[in-house]
């Protein structure tokens, strides 16, 4: 089998895009504090991904038409929501997301 050098230049730079802005923010700031503004903002981004990715699970979403809920997941929202707010245990949480979701699947 052989390997054409296009394709194989293609692979190696195309794993370097995609490791350098993986690996940069660690090289930046090895040596340099951030200032808190970043800080700051930095703290809110894993809540706010959280949140986006929740809420495009709960709401179907057509062309030309206005989102409906997921019921089922909606309600599924709730153990889980009140765990991680008890518990604040992600592993926890997204069990209790899994198992609470699975039993409103089989009752309806």
């Amino acid at each position: 089998m052989s390997i054409n050098s296009y394709v194989l230049i293609v692979i190696i730079l195309s794993g370097l895009v995609t490791w350098l802005p993986r690996i940069a923010p660690f090289i930046l700031t090895k040596y340099k504090e951030l200032p808190e503004l970043v800080i700051r903002f930095l703290n809110y981004l894993p809540v706010s991904i959280i949140f986006a990715l929740t809420l495009s699970s709960l709401l179907n979403e057509k062309t030309g038409a206005l989102p409906t809920v997921r019921w089922i997941e909606a309600a599924a929202v709730l153990p889980t929501f009140w765990t991680a707010l008890r518990y604040k245990n992600i592993l926890l949480s997204v069990l209790v997301g899994i198992i609470s979701t699975a039993c409103l699947r089989l009752l309806f």
